[in-house]
């Protein structure tokens, strides 16, 4: 019964609150000491993938993706490849298509259930390189598509793969698309919308045969206008919910074959209580779920220094580090 009952995560009474521990890290928290290299991969149709690589010399490689609007760049990107090479592994940060600095060549773009794209860096690698073995880190949207790409796969899994980890995870997109249309929660929605229309903006304008236009992305308000004006049409959903219900990762989970870890916090305010898949983690000896009372969103900080490692990411080695 991999399911966790306690965590050694207790923040000081400060950073159990949920806001906090979201948003002080990505504004107060500095990561240095990583350096990338980029390698740009051509997608089969005819776009564009930018990977970033940090290598220590290791014959295991770890494959990180970003949450929504993220990129290799980010702190808590940041944080997990410099804790990923100092416990001697290599590491590759993912960046999602249109998200590496440059638009994508596509309409097209990537969304939480376009498990292909990390399908296809993950045969990159086993084709191109000789690690022994590949694990895999995702953060949020990221999470979903590391989750749902290792359930769907089931025994089909590359038996290089050999660990995984998922952070702060909306495993089913419904309940999270809910969560963040409330009005607690307008501080976030209004985040991501200020990034995501202008790049809708553009897209318009570079494929103006499609059915987006500038005033119907003004109206955007929450994940339900943007998924069923952009996300569903574009990527062959029939609508928002349609996109919710099959790309969402919680119907994959039973199928996952290797040991992978789930840590979302219960205070998470981009999380409701449906995507803290317990009975999932009770039914499924390889899936591992952890559920801090706090962290908040992609947080576990208990410091406004946020010097060092952070708690999810000595988890996630510590994790990653057990023996099969």
């Amino acid at each position: 019964m991999p399911l966790i009952p306690t965590s050694g995560f207790n923040p000081n009474f400060l950073f159990r609150q949920k806001h906090i521990s979201t948003i002080a890290p990505s504004m107060f928290r500095k990561t240095e000491g990583v350096k990338y290299k980029r390698k740009r991969i051509t997608t089969p149709d005819n776009d564009f993938l930018d990977i970033d690589f940090s290598t220590v010399g290791s014959k295991t490689i770890v494959v990180i993706t970003h949450g929504l609007e993220g990129n290799s760049e980010r702190t808590y990107m940041r944080g997990m490849v410099k804790v990923v090479n100092n416990a001697g592994w290599d590491a590759v940060a993912l960046n999602l298509r249109g998200c590496s600095g440059e638009p994508n060549n596509l309409y097209l773009s990537y969304h939480s259930g376009k498990t292909d794209d990390l399908a296809l860096v993950i045969n990159h690698l086993i084709k191109n390189y000789d690690y022994e073995k590949i694990m895999l880190v995702g953060f949020s949207l990221g999470g979903n598509i590391t989750l749902k790409y290792i359930g769907e796969k089931r025994e089909g899994l590359h038996s290089k793969i050999y660990r995984a980890v998922a952070i702060s995870v909306p495993v089913d997109l419904k309940d999270s698309a809910h969560q963040l249309s409330k009005k607690s929660n307008a501080i976030y929605m209004n985040r991501f919308l200020r990034m995501l229309k202008p790049k809708m903006a553009g897209k318009a304008e570079r494929f103006p045969n499609n059915s987006v236009n500038k005033n119907d992305i003004d109206k955007m308000n929450n994940f339900y206008d943007f998924d069923n004006l952009y996300t569903a049409p574009a990527h062959g959903f029939s609508s928002a919910e349609d996109y919710w219900e099959k790309c969402s990762s919680k119907p994959f989970l039973p199928g996952i074959r290797i040991p992978t870890l789930l840590i979302n916090a219960l205070n998470d305010p981009f999380l409701g209580s449906l995507s803290i898949p317990i009975k999932e983690a009770i039914d499924n000896k390889y899936f591992f779920l952890e559920t801090p009372k706090h962290g908040g969103h992609v947080g576990f900080v208990n410091s406004f220094k946020m010097k060092g490692e952070l708690w999810n990411e000595k988890r996630t080695v510590e994790f990653l580090n057990h023996p099969k």
